[in-house]
Parts: C-alpha cells; sequence; structure tokens
C-alpha cells in the first residue's frame, strides 16, 4: 500500500466562519475584578498594576525566545505585545497601558511597532503611554496622590521598586501581592460573549484541522505527519499558536495520556488517539478524537467495543452538565458507566455488582484522570481548586471540585486506557484477581487508549457543545476512509 502524505496542501478554508471582530472587553475585565476584589472583603480603591511579559532571549545567540504573554496581563488588556505595563486607577475607573517606545534598531530589523496612538485605537484602554515614561514613576504620580493609596500586584510579576523611587517616595503606598491574583484567577472562570466567541473561533479551525487529519491518516507512516497536518492547517486558517504540544498517539503509545513523542511508525497499529487544539487571541480550545488506521479505515471489533463505550460515557455526562452541578458527581457517573461497560466486555467479572467494581476501585487504572478541566486562555485554566493531595483514588487528578457556575467553559473528556504497567504487574501479582477476567482482558490490549474530549459552554438550563467535529463512529469512519480514495 503506497502512502503519500503530500496529498494533503496547506491552502486556507474560505468557508470557516470569520473570526471575531471588535475590542477584546479588556475594560469590562478590569472592572469586574475590582467589584470582586471589593466583595469579598478587599480594598475598595487602589491601584491595580500587572506587567506583562517580557522579551527573553535564546541563551548564547541574538535570537529572541517565543513570546507568550502572562494571561492575568492579558485578561485586563488585551494586549498581546512583550515589555508592556498596565495600571488601573479603581477610584477614577481609568486605565493605563505603557508600551516601549520606538527603538531605531529595532525598527532597522524587524520594522515598526506598534505606536501609542495605535494601540488606543487596538485595545479597550484610556491611556496608552511609552514605558520611558512609566520608569521616571512621574505617569503614576495622580494616581498615587490619594491618600492611603493600595497598590495591588502580582507576588514576582512586577518589579515593585519603582513605587519606592524619588518620584513617589513622598507618597508611600502600601502594597497589597494577594488580592489581585486571587480576583482574576475568580473572575476569568466565568467567560463573556466575546471570550466565548474566541474560544468557539479556536474550536472551528481545531475541529477543521482534525478533519483535515482523519482524511490524511490513511497517507500516512508516522505520527509526526498527522501532527504536521493538524498545526499546518491551524496556521493556514489564521491560528498560528498551539494551544499546548500535541498528543499524536498511535496504538499502545495512546494508553499514555500524555504522550510527547509523536515520532513512531503507524505500520501494524489499529488506532490513533489526536489531541490538539489551536489558540485563536490567547484563548485554547482543547480536542481529541481517536480513530482508526486499519488498512480498510474501519475500527476493529475490540475498538469499536471500548470506542462506543467512551463515547457512552461521555454521552450520560453531558446530559448533566448545567449551572450548579457538582463536578464530582458528573466525574462519578463516568466512572459508573465504564464499570458495567468494561463488565459487559468481558473484562470485569460478571459475578460483581457495577458497586462492588467501583468500590475495588479498579476503574481508576482503566480512566486515571479527570473528567475535564476548566478551558479558557490556558488549556488547563484556572479557578477549578484541585486537591492533588485528596487520597481518594477517584478524585487525585480531578482538576474541577465543586459546582460548576454559568458561563464556565469544561472539557468533557473520558477515556479508557489499556496500560500495561503498572497493570501487568498488579495482574501477576494477584491483586486484581476478584475483579479482572485475564481472558477477557487479554483481547483489548493492541486497543491501546480511546479518549473522545469536547468543549463545553455551560449555561443555567444545559449547555453548548463548542466543538464542531463530530464524533459518531459512522462519521469517523467515512472520514477515514475517505482518504483512501488517493491511493
Amino acid at each position: 500500500m503506497t502512502r503519500n502524505i503530500m496529498a494533503a496542501k496547506p491552502i486556507a478554508n474560505p468557508d470557516l466562519p470569520p473570526a471575531p471582530s471588535g475590542k477584546y472587553p479588556a475594560k469590562s475585565h478590569v472592572r469586574r475584578v475590582a467589584k470582586w476584589i471589593a466583595e469579598n472583603g478587599g480594598p475598595a480603591s487602589g491601584v491595580i498594576y500587572l506587567e506583562g511579559q517580557s522579551l527573553k532571549m535564546v541563551e548564547d545567540d541574538d535570537q529572541a525566545t517565543h513570546f507568550r504573554q502572562r494571561r492575568h496581563f492579558y485578561y485586563l488588556t488585551g494586549c498581546d505585545l512583550p515589555d508592556c505595563f498596565f495600571a488601573y486607577d479603581i477610584a477614577s475607573d481609568t486605565s493605563t497601558l505603557w508600551i516601549p517606545p520606538v527603538d531605531p534598531e529595532h525598527v532597522m530589523w524587524a520594522g515598526m511597532p506598534l505606536l501609542p496612538k495605535e494601540a488606543l485605537e487596538r485595545y479597550d484602554i484610556d491611556k496608552v503611554l511609552t514605558s520611558d515614561e512609566l520608569k521616571s514613576g512621574k505617569s503614576l504620580v495622580s494616581m498615587l496622590s490619594k491618600q492611603e493609596t493600595v497598590v495591588l500586584a502580582i507576588e514576582d510579576r512586577a518589579d515593585m521598586a519603582i513605587f519606592h523611587s524619588e518620584a513617589l517616595a513622598a507618597f508611600n503606598p502600601s502594597i497589597n501581592l494577594l488580592w489581585a491574583r486571587k480576583a482574576i484567577e475568580a473572575c476569568r472562570v466565568v467567560k463573556d460573549d466575546y471570550e466565548i466567541a474566541l474560544i468557539r473561533h479556536a474550536n472551528i479551525v481545531s475541529s477543521y484541522a482534525h478533519e483535515q487529519v482523519l482524511r490524511s491518516a490513511p497517507r500516512a507512516t508516522n505520527e509526526r505527519e498527522l501532527n504536521a497536518v493538524f498545526v499546518m492547517h491551524c496556521h493556514a486558517n489564521g491560528c498560528r499558536e498551539q494551544a499546548y504540544g500535541c498528543i499524536c498517539a498511535a496504538g499502545s503509545s495512546a494508553s499514555s495520556l500524555h504522550y510527547v513523542h509523536n515520532d513512531l511508525p503507524l505500520e501494524g497499529k489499529l488506532n490513533i488517539l489526536l489531541d490538539a487544539g489551536c489558540e485563536y487571541n490567547c484563548y485554547c480550545s482543547d480536542i481529541t478524537r481517536t480513530f482508526p488506521i486499519t488498512r480498510d479505515g474501519k475500527f476493529t471489533p475490540e475498538s469499536k467495543d471500548i470506542y462506543n463505550l467512551v463515547l457512552l460515557m461521555q454521552s450520560e455526562c453531558m446530559k448533566m452538565i448545567r449551572a450548579g452541578v457538582l463536578w464530582e458527581d458528573v466525574h462519578m457517573t463516568a466512572h459508573r458507566v465504564a464499570a458495567a461497560g468494561l463488565q459487559r466486555l468481558g473484562i470485569f467479572k460478571s459475578s460483581l455488582s457495577v458497586d462492588e467494581i467501583l468500590a475495588s476501585e479498579i476503574t481508576t487504572r482503566f480512566f486515571p484522570h479527570g473528567l475535564g478541566h476548566y478551558l479558557g486562555m490556558d488549556t488547563h485554566d484556572v479557578g477549578g481548586n484541585a486537591n492533588y493531595a485528596d487520597t481518594n483514588p477517584f478524585f487525585a487528578y480531578l482538576r474541577i471540585r465543586g459546582r460548576l457556575p454559568a458561563g464556565a467553559v469544561v472539557t468533557n473528556e473520558p477515556g479508557i486506557y489499556f496500560r500495561k504497567y503498572p497493570l501487568e504487574a498488579e495482574l501477576e501479582e494477584g491483586k486484581w484477581d476478584k475483579v479482572i477476567d485475564r481472558e477477557g482482558l487479554k483481547r483489548y490490549w493492541d486497543v491501546g487508549g480511546v479518549r473522545i474530549e469536547d468543549d463545553i459552554w455551560v449555561k443555567e438550563d444545559g449547555y453548548e457543545n463548542l466543538t464542531t467535529i463530530r464524533s459518531d463512529i459512522p462519521f469517523v469512519e467515512e472520514m477515514v476512509v475517505s482518504g483512501l480514495g488517493g491511493m
């Protein structure tokens, strides 16, 4: 069989919906943060001060490292430029952004930077100055001229020496390093309509890229080729950044949850698990699909068994998602469905009840991770209140604890994995003799792992799935089989 991955062409799809337009609503975000601080016992006035990420150089080279803006800074500014500063005077409701001044040498190499006038038009900010004006301290005088001014900053994320400079010595503001971070992380959990539009667009582009990977699967010979197809189509359609490192895992590699190698041959493998999502204007998508790479483009009976079980886990959990639901309950529903399903397939002994299977904790060997996490400017977004010290194996890796609020975005990503380590050693020790049917399990080792993941917008009365690529078996197989046509 001849495989030719070059048949995939890096051409943007003109039929994809346009990206959101208009300014990022930074001013409403900083107002929300200030209000949250006041309502939760913090200062009702003062100055919120943040510094953006600085540009760093590669060691022993004159090239800059890849720049990634600090997410808390972006949330209050919408500014993705390096070496910037921000202050918000709560009392006067005035936001100020300082951007780098024009450097003639930089212009020679990289062209003109954004000018203050242009930044004022681009960002939802009241005033834009250059950073040389900040360093003198003079542009902060009006904010600190009130008595007992508090500066709210994030520890280890700002150089507070400027507030003790000669120009500001007379004001001697108090520095608070607790409230800003706490408030921003609480506010970031609930997304406004503009943020949802950004996540939706990242999902649209990522879903399209996933579809192209499905079509390219029959022509690929190595995991890295499909990784490249995904990134290529994201970049070609306006999403240059990846939200996280792509997981492109074939065969038994799919049993590693955050597999990183992406370089193994596909020959002889049954399926691929592709966990990949692009980023649009600092907002992430996070999508996983599992699909066959067999010669006929169809799932084997064993792969189909596990795929259908994971699909059922996801759909049963999906029915529960709405504002106020306890996430631990949703997560345990996935485990209960997994226990019943693996028993039905002959992997767990038929003499046991589902409750007895769960009491043994064996499902944590096949579904070891949490059901999902918050999604936003970070893939594993802030505000989940995870407790990784929890001794309960069902919850040790659960990234969200408590009730879901309306406006949050969560991933729903159950999976079933056949991890030989440490399960095989435990089986030899007899640890699971009362639970696992070893002959039934033997049929499924080659499946590797199946995960299905969508990004879900939580609403008062339910949810909306922001992920647009389908996951039903007829669609998945049809997409893969369509790629066989050019071979």
